[in-house]
C-alpha cells in the first residue's frame, strides 16, 4: 500500500471552537491509512498534541496579529513555497482564507479549498474592512468552495454560493445519546440538586455568541425558578465583561462558569434547556450535539432554519428578552423532560461523523488522483 494523501489544513488555531471540533472528529474517523491530515496554524492550540498522536504535523508561522501584514504575507509565500508538495490545500479561516489561497495558488498547489463556517465576520469596522480586502481573493484562487450550510456559503462565495459543496458538521452521535445515569452522575459532580433547572450554554465568550443577553434573560427568570443555574462553557476575551454582569445583576448563586472542557457529551446530560442567542452562526457544531442529546433548544432567529433537525429548535427574537422567559416556561411546563431519545434516520444521514469521513476521503482522493 501506498502512501496516504496529505491534507494541509490552514485554521487559526485547533482549540475547542465549532469548525476545529468539527476537523478533528473528521480526523479520527477518516481512514489514515488512505488520507492524512497535516494544519498550518499561526498559534498554539489544545488539539496540537493530538494531532501529533494521530500522525499529523502541525506547522506554525506568526499571525498578522504578530508581525503586520507585509511579513504574514512574506511568511505565508515562503511556507508555501517550501511545502508545495502538498496537493490538497483546505483553509477554514473564512475571509482570511483568500490570501492563504493566493499564496498557495503562487506556489503551484493544485487543488485550493475555501471553506466557509460563518456568516459575518467579527472585529473591529478597520479589522472588518482588512478581511473583506483579504476576501477579494477566495473565487480568484480558489478551485473549489466548501460551507456548512447554504447561508454561510451565500455570506463568503456570494454569487458563487450555487456551486458551493455543503460539507455537513459531522458529530460522533453515539457519544451524545440521553443517559439518565450520566445525567445523575454530572449533576453531583456539579454539586447540583435533582430538582435545579439548569439552562445551559456553550459558545466562545465573545460578541457573536451574545452571552450578555442571556444574564437578562436569567435575570427575569430566577424571580419566577429560584432553583434556577445558568451555565456557561467555554472561554473568550468577553469572560470578564460577563462575569462583571453577574456580579452587577447579583446573580452568583445562579450562575456557573465551566470553562473550556472536553466533557461536552456528559455535560449536555445535565442541561435541561439550551441557549444559543447569537447574532450570527455558519451551523453550529453544539446545536447538532444537543440535538442528538434530545435536548430542548433556544435560539436566535439569526441563526440559519438548516439547523433545526428535530422540531426540538425554537427561534426567538434576541430583541426581547422576556420573550426568552416565557419559551422558557412553556418548556419546563410541558413536564418532557428530561429528554427522549432521539430516532432519525434522516439526522444519521446527514449529521453521522462515519458517513461525512467516508464522503470528505472520498472527494480529496478523487481530487488528488485527478493531479497526480
Amino acid at each position: 500500500m501506498g502512501s496516504p494523501l496529505t491534507i494541509l489544513h490552514v485554521v487559526v488555531n485547533m482549540n475547542r471552537g465549532g469548525a476545529e471540533t468539527f476537523i478533528m472528529n473528521l480526523y479520527k474517523n477518516i481512514d489514515r491509512t488512505k488520507v492524512q491530515f497535516d494544519f498550518l496554524t499561526f498559534k498554539q492550540g489544545v488539539f496540537d498534541k493530538e494531532i501529533k498522536g494521530m500522525g499529523g504535523k502541525v506547522h506554525r508561522i506568526p499571525y498578522i496579529t504578530e508581525v503586520g501584514h507585509y511579513h504574514f504575507i512574506n511568511g505565508l509565500n515562503q511556507f508555501m513555497n517550501e511545502n508545495n508538495h502538498y496537493k490538497i490545500v483546505h483553509s477554514h479561516m473564512d475571509k482570511m482564507s483568500g490570501f492563504i489561497l493566493k499564496s498557495a495558488k503562487r506556489a503551484k498547489i493544485p487543488i485550493r479549498i475555501a471553506h466557509s463556517h460563518n456568516t459575518k465576520s467579527e472585529g473591529s469596522i478597520l479589522a472588518r474592512l482588512y478581511k473583506n480586502y483579504a476576501s477579494k481573493h477566495i473565487l480568484p484562487a480558489a478551485t473549489h468552495l466548501y460551507a456548512c450550510s447554504k447561508k454561510a456559503a451565500k455570506w463568503l462565495f456570494k454569487h458563487e454560493a450555487e456551486r458551493a459543496t455543503i460539507l455537513n458538521n459531522g458529530i460522533e452521535m453515539e457519544k451524545f445519546t440521553f443517559s439518565q445515569h450520566i445525567r445523575k452522575q454530572k449533576r453531583n459532580e456539579l454539586n447540583l440538586e435533582s430538582d435545579t433547572i439548569v439552562l445551559g450554554h456553550v459558545g466562545r465568550f465573545s460578541e457573536q455568541k451574545n452571552q450578555l443577553f442571556l444574564l437578562d434573560v436569567l435575570s427575569l427568570l430566577k424571580e419566577i425558578l429560584p432553583n434556577i443555574i445558568l451555565i456557561f462553557v467555554g472561554d473568550g476575551p468577553l469572560r470578564k465583561t460577563i462575569e462583571n454582569k453577574v456580579k452587577k445583576l447579583k446573580l452568583e448563586k445562579h450562575v456557573k462558569f465551566l470553562g473550556v472542557r472536553s466533557d461536552i457529551h456528559e455535560l449536555l446530560q445535565v442541561f435541561d434547556v439550551f441557549l444559543m442567542p447569537s447574532h450570527h452562526e455558519g451551523l453550529p457544531l453544539t446545536l447538532i450535539e444537543a440535538q442528538s442529546a434530545g435536548l430542548p433548544c433556544l435560539i436566535s432567529n439569526k441563526i440559519t432554519e438548516e439547523v433545526d433537525f428535530g422540531g426540538l429548535i425554537r427561534f426567538l427574537s434576541i430583541k426581547n428578552s422576556n420573550e426568552w422567559v416565557t419559551e422558557v416556561m412553556k418548556l419546563l411546563n410541558e413536564k418532557e423532560l428530561p429528554r427522549k431519545k432521539v430516532e432519525n434516520d434522516s439526522i444519521q444521514q446527514t449529521f453521522n461523523i462515519i458517513k461525512t469521513a467516508n464522503n470528505t476521503a472520498y472527494t480529496y482522493l478523487n481530487l488528488g488522483n485527478k493531479v497526480i
